[in-house]
């Protein structure tokens, strides 16, 4: 099945879940009625929320139901519990205004936390001064779209996510917009799921963090400005596609760390100004296609123990460094990449460089083994020393080489997008 496909499969399957005929409707507009509401034995399809509600405890909701704010719905909890507990499957949660939720370093309080439950769907609700925003743990079949998350940046330790799963299986994250948190989007053994199109800015750690989370795809999405960008670790089968990295800079800061990760892809994506656009660890068997990397410090910096990587047809403009790698051995392939500082030629106009391209310089060498030297960057002996070894490589790892490099940018979609 096509992924299109599978995201109308998805949608219409908890539709029809959620779905409710001869629905029996609820008004409230106290914090009695609210809790009466949700604690009566009543069955309930709808319960709509009008009004102000200043709450010193967590709401449960037990059975299946959705719940709606109407106009400017607001659950202020005072710092003092967690928000909405779903308890229940087949529960539609939209249009409400949660804040102040309880911070602690023993228990992780969000606005809305469904566990051991399938079928949820949480939208349209904007969450601000929460611990954790939006909580799914053990949960399958659901999804999170069109929320604002808003919190306020503590230090890591104590500030949560904005969206965090743990265990789940076939859960959609899209078009949200999370700023704020420790990690904007947290997987944890997360399977067979997709993130697409949310906005990821101005968080404490990262705009999204992967770990030991197989068979996902996220694409169309935008981090930007967090610490440090984007971690995808101890993981397999990712795809990576059309998204943004980008303005995340700092001394220990990077677009994307791909850690321990296998069998994944990289396609049409867009790095622009980060401190280094993607750092690689113990990562293997990767397809790194038609991406761009724009004004980046080090455009990819590859450690010795990644093997089996092709990089092929990218566009690497403006970049101070556009490889590195701390050891002479590389199994990697590099080929068919525009690199804006070749200096070859083409005779046959086939669109491929005659001369083939080292795109490790000795000073990128040379700051890999004493950073210091970094301050002697754009002084003419280092430009000298590169040109030299351009010319004969002796230094740099002879297997990184582009065989064929482009001469002109090749067309992915960032670039048409530009």
């Amino acid at each position: 099945m096509l992924f299109k496909e599978k995201h109308i499969a998805f949608f219409a399957a908890l539709f029809l879940c959620c779905a409710r005929l001869n629905a029996n409707n609820k008004l409230v507009s106290t914090v009695d009625e609210l809790k009466a509401a949700l604690n009566g034995k009543e069955r309930l399809d709808t319960l709509l929320i009008k009004g102000d509600y200043v709450l010193d405890s967590a709401l449960f909701i037990k059975q299946p139901m959705v719940v709606i704010g109407e106009g400017n719905a607001n659950l202020n909890f005072q710092m003092k519990s967690s928000g909405l507990l779903i308890m229940s499957d087949s529960v539609e949660v939209q249009n409400l205004n949660i804040c102040n939720i309880k911070k602690s370093n023993l228990n992780d309080y969000a606005a809305i936390h469904a566990e051991d439950v399938q079928y949820i769907s949480i939208h349209n609700n904007r969450i601000e001064n929460a611990f954790f925003g939006i909580y799914f743990a053990n949960t399958k079949h659901s999804n999170a779209y069109q929320n604002n998350v808003l919190g306020v940046p503590d230090r890591e330790q104590s500030t949560g996510n904005a969206i965090h799963l743990w265990q789940c299986d076939s859960m959609a994250i899209t078009a949200n917009h999370l700023s704020h948190h420790r990690d904007g989007i947290y997987f944890e053994f997360v399977t067979n799921s997709f993130i697409e199109n949310n906005r990821s800015r101005h968080n404490v750690r990262y705009g999204l963090h992967f770990m030991f989370s197989h068979h996902n795809t996220y694409s169309n999405n935008v981090f930007s400005k967090n610490e440090a960008g984007v971690a995808v670790m101890y993981s397999h089968h990712v795809s990576m596609i059309s998204n943004e990295f980008s303005h995340n800079w700092g001394d220990c800061s990077y677009g994307l760390l791909l850690k321990d990760i296998y069998d994944g892809d990289l396609t049409d994506n867009i790095f622009n100004t980060n401190t280094i656009a993607i750092l690689m660890e113990g990562s293997n068997r990767l397809s790194i296609t038609k991406n761009e990397f724009v004004k980046n410090g080090w455009a990819i910096k590859m450690a010795a123990n990644c093997e089996g990587n092709k990089v092929t047809q990218n566009h690497f403009q403006g970049n101070s460094f556009d490889v590195a790698t701390n050891g002479k051995t590389v199994m990697n392939q590099f080929n068919q990449n525009y690199w804006d500082q070749y200096e070859g030629y083409d005779l046959d106009n086939d669109g491929f460089g005659d001369v083939p391209y080292h795109p490790m310089g000795l000073f990128s060498v040379m700051v890999e083994k004493v950073p210091e030297s970094l301050m002697l960057y754009r002084s003419f002996l280092t430009i000298l020393l590169d040109k030299a070894e351009h010319v004969m490589p002796s230094i740099t790892p002879e297997a990184l080489v582009d065989e064929e490099p482009l001469m002109k940018p090749p067309k992915t979609k960032a670039h048409a997008a530009n």
